[in-house]
């Protein structure tokens, strides 16, 4: 999703390229070990934390609320503001480069608000996937809903891109990334469509069992 002012982009596309890397009660050398997993955050603005503080985004709601119930987690955040999923296709090596074991995708909501076509925004996820599935790394799939005003057959279409590619990749699914707080102006910005810091701690009650889930998965051996 796509701000609306010069310095919302400036700042969202800054939050975004900080690397969140939050201990949780493990040493440098524990990480290094690779007794805590890494978690990497593949997203747009929703996952990079526009119009929120950096504290506030969603990689690090969901590492704080992971630790507050004993799971030792670090998170980078990946999230730029404004992508598609051919941006999130084009810097995943970039996005990779810390060498994590676990991925959350959540790619879409600007192919939507854009209109683009559903099957190149499924080829593209359908590539990333791919990549990570080769390189050991356990997915977690956000998936996302296309605006109303698109119509219901392009809704439908596009709603079904994230359940088949689950299927297809033997990805986690988690249905609808936004759950919870769409459509609810107590819990969306001023420009209804990103998420307040209230918002963002209510997508990650709802999604963090299914990160959990995530977690029980150990790692490909041929990881990397």
């Amino acid at each position: 999703m796509r701000s609306r002012s010069a310095y919302g982009l400036a700042r969202a596309v800054f939050n975004a390229s900080i690397t969140v890397l939050v201990w949780l009660g493990a040493a440098a050398p524990a990480l290094a070990a690779g007794n805590v997993p890494l978690i990497v955050a593949l997203g747009d603005s929703l996952t990079a934390g526009y119009g929120l503080a950096p504290e506030q985004a969603f990689p690090v709601r969901l590492a704080a609320y992971l630790a507050a119930r004993g799971s030792r987690v670090s998170i980078d955040n990946a999230g730029v503001s404004g992508d598609t999923t051919a941006g999130g296709r084009a810097r995943l090596d970039w996005a990779l480069a810390d060498r994590p074991q676990y991925a959350i995708v959540e790619l879409g909501a600007n192919d939507a608000l854009r209109g683009i076509d559903p099957g190149a925004a499924e080829a593209n996820l359908d590539a990333i996937l791919t990549v990570l599935d080769a390189r050991g790394i356990r997915v977690l799939l956000a998936g996302m809903l296309a605006p109303p005003n698109l119509g219901r057959d392009y809704g439908d279409a596009f709603k079904a891109i994230y359940p088949r590619l689950a299927a297809r990749h033997h990805a986690l699914l988690y249905p609808f990334f936004l759950d919870g707080v769409a459509g609810d102006a107590a819990l969306t910005q001023a420009d209804g469509l990103h998420p307040t810091a209230a918002g963002v701690d209510v997508i990650v009650a709802r999604i963090a069992p299914y990160v959990e889930k995530l977690l029980r998965e150990p790692p490909a051996a041929d990881s990397h």
